[in-house]
């Protein structure tokens, strides 16, 4: 959560993205008006315009800063992993970090999806979604192709992954906790040390 004297010295493009991030996690994008992001923010309607020339273009930033917010998450987890085994896990340790975030009105699972499952099909929105999650599942195929010196098996067991992860997220998001991330990583242990 971004504190007040932040957000005083941020940017209003900054202010903007903040708040809409905050809302559309919240409450959805749909039930997310422009007018509540503005006054959120503290800034003028037409500082929005002046940064984003849409409500789209604004989501489509939230959705590439979500991206980022994971990535860096999954870089910290990853810089820590010493085996090809706690590579993989890492993917997973960077979701339960997320999960454990403070969101201000509570964990509902991956903003990302949720964002999603609002966007109607053709939606650029939703192949920021569909990119993230391949990247995803490239992470966890690379040091399973390591482990494996098999592609073929290991892009199997990385997408078999890939599903374990996002059933335990959405999940997760029900339960407003962590606790079926932290399930899904040991699962996911298991199956990598039996490699």
């Amino acid at each position: 959560m971004t504190s007040p004297e932040i957000l005083s010295s941020a940017s209003a493009r900054e202010r903007l993205l903040s708040a809409a991030a905050v809302l559309f996690y919240s409450d959805g994008i749909t039930a997310t008006g422009i007018d509540a992001i503005v006054k959120r923010a503290g800034v003028a309607k037409k500082s929005l315009y002046n940064n984003f020339e849409s409500k789209t273009a604004l989501v489509a930033a939230y959705l590439a800063a979500r991206h980022a917010e994971w990535l860096a998450l999954y870089e910290t987890r990853l810089a820590r992993a010493v085996t090809p085994s706690d590579q993989v896990l890492a993917v997973f340790l960077a979701y339960q970090d997320h999960a454990e975030w403070a969101y201000e009105r509570g964990f509902r699972g991956c903003g990302l999806l949720n964002a999603a499952a609002e966007l109607p099909v053709g939606h650029e929105g939703r192949d920021v979604v569909r990119r993230h999650k391949q990247q995803v599942e490239a992470l966890l195929a690379a040091p399973l192709i390591e482990l494996t010196d098999d592609e073929v098996f290991a892009a199997r067991l990385a997408q078999q992954l890939a599903f374990l992860l996002e059933g335990a997220i959405v999940r997760a998001g029900l339960e407003g906790n962590s606790r079926c991330v932290r399930e899904a990583h040991d699962m996911a242990s298991a199956l990598v040390g039996a490699l």
